[in-house]
């Protein structure tokens, strides 16, 4: 596990030092267009002959029978259920109060402006499943869309060897409003989603994490004009600490993001050598009883320990990686809450851990990875709504702008738009 180390690197190479490990996999791209074009010209019978490729699994019908649906609500054990009723009341709380009134706005005398929310009809959602089944995700796509008022979410995840869905994942969709649950995972999930099969009906807007696979497929759609919410590849996490951090908490936030793949990637950046060493030793001894780890350390292999020489430098490197989370394990972390300009979710102090924003704090774990955080939000209400602008002129408000747009529109020589505006004037 030999986490790499930077002391006090020159600024120059901080933008390469930022630069995410590549894929694991060669050939992403060309293999999610073949993926995309299979499911495109054969609809389910791909996804039928992907799931046994991919899952190892056949199946007779891709969609969840409600006999499925119900013996995951029957079943599941009452302490995760417990669990999972928490934390949606406290993401809908969250997300509830991201609803926005209409605010009506008069421009000039006579000429009034709005804007209203409409749901995106019919949205996708992207539950990962592999070797960790992310039932907590369905409560962060699922929960806003309900909010929102989407009429159809539709949710896809890959099947278990057995052709199951994990119980936790139907009981998360059962309690949150969606409507379908289909068996297919990776690229094909995205494809069958952005085309539509016989069985799964084609979305509006496709959500959702995913590794390179399902990160390329959104990516390429998105290109042929398929709405998605964000790129979001393999997680991630940047903790800033300095000399008042333990190190055995850092230690701990670094192994929770390495576990979730061998492409994830977790930085500690920090002014104090001794929390760099005494970081590495507490790895070591947690990794030793950590269920699956192996796969963090594959993670920490593409890890990154760095040493600068100040707070202000560790926030500089932080905007420049612009991490999906970022951890400010300082002594006090709302000082500096101005100097975050990138960053997906932000968890401020040594007693929050990012494991509470993955699963119930309230806040959305559905983040740009990659440095997307430059110029995307994650997941919110927002995100499954269309904002409608609307104007209404009366005969006094035309009266009053009409010759600033006759004027503006001759001057751009579009003379029909003027005329719109004359023919209307003459009659007044």
């Amino acid at each position: 596990m030999p986490v790499k180390v930077y002391d006090r690197p020159d600024r120059a190479s901080w933008k390469d030092i930022a630069t995410r490990p590549s894929p694991l996999v060669a050939d992403v791209a060309q293999k999610v267009t073949d993926i995309l074009q299979e499911v495109k010209g054969k609809g389910d019978l791909a996804l039928l002959q992907f799931a046994k490729r991919f899952d190892r699994v056949d199946l007779e019908d891709l969609r969840v029978s409600l006999e499925e649906w119900n013996t995951a609500v029957t079943y599941l054990d009452d302490d995760l259920k417990k669990s999972i009723d928490q934390a949606k009341a406290n993401v809908h709380l969250f997300h509830s109060h991201q609803v926005s009134a209409k605010m009506e706005v008069s421009t000039m005398p006579g000429v009034s402006c709005w804007r209203e929310s409409r749901a995106i009809e019919k949205v996708g959602l992207y539950i990962p499943g592999g070797t960790a089944p992310l039932f907590s995700t369905v409560l962060m796509l699922a929960i806003p869309a309900s909010i929102a008022g989407c009429s159809d979410i539709v949710l896809c995840t890959p099947p278990d060897k057995d052709g199951s869905v994990h119980p936790a994942i139907l009981y998360a969709a059962h309690i949150t409003g969606v409507t379908a649950v289909y068996k297919v995972g990776g690229a094909q999930a995205i494809a069958a989603m952005a085309f539509g099969t016989e069985s799964i009906p084609q979305v509006y807007k496709i959500f959702g994490p995913g590794n390179h696979f399902v990160t390329e497929a959104k990516m390429q759609l998105f290109q042929s004009g398929v709405a998605i919410d964000m790129p979001a590849g393999p997680s991630e996490v940047l903790v800033i600490a300095d000399h008042t951090a333990n190190p055995q908490f850092v230690a701990a936030d670094l192994i929770s993001q390495a576990e979730h793949g061998a492409d994830s990637q977790a930085v500690l950046v920090t002014t104090d050598q001794k929390l760099i060493d005494k970081t590495q030793a507490a790895l070591s001894e947690q990794l030793a009883s950590l269920p699956r780890k192996a796969i963090a350390e594959k993670s920490l292999d593409n890890s990154l320990m760095i040493r600068l020489e100040n707070m202000e430098d560790a926030f500089a490197f932080s905007n420049i990686y612009a991490p999906e989370h970022l951890i400010i394990s300082i002594d006090d972390p709302m000082r500096w809450t101005d100097q975050i300009v990138n960053a997906g979710s932000v968890f401020l102090g040594h007693y929050s851990p990012e494991s509470v924003g993955d699963y119930a704090s309230g806040t959305n774990h559905t983040l740009p990875t990659n440095s997307w955080a430059r110029s995307y939000s994650g997941v919110s209400l927002d995100s499954f709504l269309k904002k409608i602008t609307f104007q209404q002129l009366s005969k006094e408000g035309l009266s009053g702008i009409g010759p600033v747009v006759m004027n503006m529109a001759k001057a751009e020589l579009l003379e029909g738009h003027s005329r719109a505006v004359e023919v209307r004037l003459k009659q007044l």
